[in-house]
């Protein structure tokens, strides 16, 4: 069984049991947290495929905490006119371990 899930404009593929880094939520550690943002369940009977997402599905997680990601450097520079800029970016994330995938 498992579920695509949309949680910061972006789409995971989660089955119960999985690890997920999503876009920092403001939860605590050790929280229940609901996702309903289900756009897609397969399990044994088949597959439902949301229009946009399918009705009275949810996907059980919990909070383990927040993160940083590796840093990513942006580096711009123009030659022969002494332009050069460093910046750097570490995108903060909340992980998420997942319990179940309720349906209907």
């Amino acid at each position: 069984m498992y579920a695509v899930i949309r949680s910061g404009g972006k789409q995971y593929r989660v089955s119960p049991g999985d690890i997920v880094n999503v876009e920092k939520l403001e939860v605590e550690a050790g929280v229940s947290v609901e996702l309903t943002d289900v756009l897609l369940v397969s399990t044994d009977d088949g597959t439902t495929v949301g229009t946009p997402v399918v009705p009275n599905a949810k996907v059980i997680c919990q909070a383990l905490g927040d993160g940083k990601a590796k840093k990513v450097v942006i580096y711009k520079y123009k030659k022969r006119k002494g332009f050069a800029r460093k910046q750097g970016h570490r995108q903060p994330f909340t992980k998420l371990s997942i319990q179940e995938i309720r349906v209907g």
